[in-house]
């Protein structure tokens, strides 16, 4: 299995970048990136330069000559490249959909043009919006609230008509929110985020009061899914899978009491309840469960092992100042 990983020098792809190469049917592993906000450092670790199983190739998804090149001979495409930070995307709606949207297009067209037989689609859970009810599932009727979470919905339904025109496999992943650590790990997700302030000794911020739900995944857990829908395509025959565990809903809230507890820090909590939450779901993942896979990191694992991390790691990034 020869596989193409877009946006693969970003936070996921450093994770599951290396796992692939473990996988004994995994020949080839190309990872194209524009290195807009990833950098091959994040590849490091899995030996680039050490090894011709592992190609990279410098490209924008906009640009579809681009993504042909580095999709020839490509069975299997895990397609992450995107922008992401859902709230910063209202200023940069335009070119939020370019990449999410666009570029979706351009590897779905690329893919039926090439003959590839598999190609996995990194959405979001973030798609469901604001909901006030619970146990949201793949029935339920996204909406959307920013351009983030417009063009991943977009990008599904190109996927969807791609793959029945040209008769692969198209899989979209509906991701819960990310965190933990990883090569090319990101300051400005909330769980990420909290343990920094935590460690340096600076209130939790919340936006709102709290209340609003979020489902959690660890980075290292997404990219075993993203490679598990890879390599067994047979056991995702739907098309669209919610990713993550029930037991890790939170409310934004009990994320910071997981982070007080878990760090055994007396932290204080600032609340900005005159700004604007966000969206709010609460996620069900019975459909996951049909193929065979499971997260298996709990939220309170990953605070303590981030937390480890960053007091070991001299981390010279600087986190933006509210997720």
């Amino acid at each position: 299995m020869d596989v193409l990983v877009t946006g693969g020098c970003g936070y996921i792809g450093s994770a599951l970048v290396p796992r692939l190469l473990e996988a004994p049917e995994v020949s080839r592993v190309t990872v194209l990136d524009s290195l807009d906000d990833g950098s091959p450092r994040a590849l490091g670790a899995t030996g680039l330069g050490r090894t011709d199983r592992l190609q990279f190739c410098r490209g924008d998804v906009r640009e579809y000559d681009a993504v042909e090149r580095a999709m020839a001979g490509a069975d299997t495409v895990i397609h992450l490249a995107a922008i992401t930070g859902a709230a910063s995307t209202h200023d940069r709606r335009e070119e939020t959909f370019a990449v999410n949207r666009d570029g979706t297009a351009n590897v779905c067209t690329a893919a039926g043009e090439l003959g590839v037989e598999n190609v996995v689609l990194a959405s979001s859970c973030n798609t469901y919006g604001r909901a006030t009810s619970t146990a949201l599932d793949e029935t339920t009727d996204p909406e959307p609230l920013n351009p983030y979470a417009e063009s991943k919905l977009a990008a599904e339904s190109i996927l969807r008509e791609a793959a029945a025109e040209h008769g692969f496999d198209g899989t979209a992943l509906r991701m819960s929110t990310n965190y933990g650590d990883a090569p090319g790990v990101r300051f400005n997700l909330v769980v990420n985020h909290f343990v920094f302030r935590a460690l340096t000794g600076r209130p939790l911020t919340v936006y709102g009061d709290g209340s609003n739900w979020r489902p959690f995944i660890h980075v290292r857990d997404a990219a075993r899914a993203y490679a598990h829908a890879a390599r067994h395509p047979g056991r995702w025959s739907r098309f669209v899978y919610n990713v993550g565990a029930d037991e890790e809903n939170y409310r934004i809230d009990e994320v910071a009491a997981v982070v007080r507890e878990a760090l055994d820090h007396d932290l204080e909590v600032t609340y900005l309840e005159e700004q604007q939450p966000g969206p709010s779901y609460n996620v069900a993942f019975d459909r996951l469960a049909e193929t065979g896979f499971e997260p298996t990191t709990t939220l309170r694992e990953g605070v303590v092992e981030l937390a480890d991390r960053f007091r070991t790691t001299d981390r010279r990034a600087a986190p933006p100042s509210q997720p």
